[in-house]
């Protein structure tokens, strides 16, 4: 009978994930796991978006949120 509670607590308490690619909370919609360079595949890690023949890959970084920034809900951008 106590695990049954406890699973239940633990169901109850828990944590949502972010999206990582909109401004929402996860739905699982798993867009996020989609490849880059063939849409109708799932990533494998295959890793031909990041290899190539150039000297350096860039990526661009809309944001950082600190812990601190986490906790307190405040915007510092």
């Amino acid at each position: 009978m106590y695990n049954t509670k406890k699973r239940e607590v633990l169901r109850t308490m828990a944590v949502h994930k972010q999206c990582v690619l909109y401004d929402r909370e996860c739905i699982d919609c798993g867009e996020c796991d989609r490849c880059d360079l063939d849409p109708d595949k799932i990533c494998d890690n295959c890793m031909k978006c990041v290899n190539g023949d150039a000297e350096y890959r860039g990526i661009n970084i809309d944001g950082i949120i600190l812990d601190q920034e986490k906790d307190t809900g405040k915007d510092f951008s």
